[in-house]
């Protein structure tokens, strides 16, 4: 635990020292969520009172032809939207390796060159993830249990898919099958992924928003100084949140660069990104 603390520290310092040469990239993580929030609310509003989302009598979500295409159709917005905006972000972090100087509205024009691509994951990645709720809902117990080892290897297998689309452009599928390759050649197979990054910031945030509601509850009869309080909550668990993703961000940028060019990029050492993976026996994850 001690070792897996330390290695996690280290990559933030690392990535940290990248992205301070290029702090502005931090709002693409935050326009990116404040699209998913306005998108996705809008389609939900839109089932809502469509009654495309019904529930039963015991409240429960009725699975419905009708609500597995609305769903199918959010995810692909979904996932369309944070491809794009971390195609750019990573796009710029690859940039920023290669001794480039990025900007927002470089990395905001690479995205869009690669839209097509992106359209095409967003498509392929709904695909799987619409079939693996599927299974894991009707499948009972086992079926839970397959959609979430499926889950995984997706995750892990598809972990370089971005940084591909971002740097080569190619095609969604050819993508998948890049990503896969570079991680099988560089790390070998049965691999887990090893970063906790976005644990730390996760948590950070967490707690940031829980000291925010124990203001607000603290501030009970001071409506101003709760409204204060989680407003200051809210922006620091925003933008730990936003600061994981662009750190994320630059280290899925030193992956890719070690998987193709075999040497880690300046600032990272080769068994701090040799590490993003390890065989799944020993893993402590």
């Amino acid at each position: 635990m001690g070792d897996r603390l330390e290695r996690t520290w280290r990559l933030i310092k690392a990535s940290t020292k990248v992205l301070n040469a290029d702090g502005e990239l931090l709002v693409l993580p935050i326009l990116s969520g404040i699209a998913t929030l306005l998108i996705g609310g809008a389609m939900v509003w839109q089932a809502m009172t469509t009654n495309t989302i019904q529930t039963g009598a015991d409240g429960e979500v009725v699975a419905t032809p009708e609500l597995y295409v609305w769903l199918f159709a959010f995810y692909i917005v979904m996932y369309f939207v944070v491809i794009f905006f971390n195609t750019a972000l990573v796009g710029a972090a690859i940039e920023r390796l290669d001794g480039g100087d990025p900007t927002i509205r470089s990395g905001l024009a690479l995205a869009t060159r690669r839209i097509i691509p992106i359209l095409g994951y967003a498509v392929v990645s709904a695909t799987v993830g619409i079939v693996l709720r599927v299974i894991g809902e009707r499948g009972g117990l086992i079926g839970r249990l397959v959609a979430g080892a499926v889950g995984i290897a997706w995750t892990v297998a598809t972990f370089l898919v971005v940084p591909v689309l971002a740097a080569e452009g190619i095609g969604p599928l050819a993508a998948v099958d890049r990503s896969a390759a570079l991680l099988k050649q560089t790390w070998g197979e049965n691999l887990i992924g090893n970063s906790g990054i976005n644990l730390v910031t996760g948590i950070v945030a967490a707690l940031a928003m829980a000291g925010g509601f124990a203001g607000w509850v603290l501030f009970d009869n001071d409506n101003a100084g709760g409204v204060a309080i989680m407003g200051v909550a809210a922006f620091v668990g925003v933008g730990a949140l936003a600061f994981g993703s662009a750190l994320s961000a630059v280290y899925m940028a030193a992956v890719y660069y070690y998987a193709v060019i075999g040497e880690p990029p300046e600032g990272f050492d080769r068994d701090l990104v040799r590490g993003a993976f390890q065989p799944k026996l020993a893993a402590s994850d």
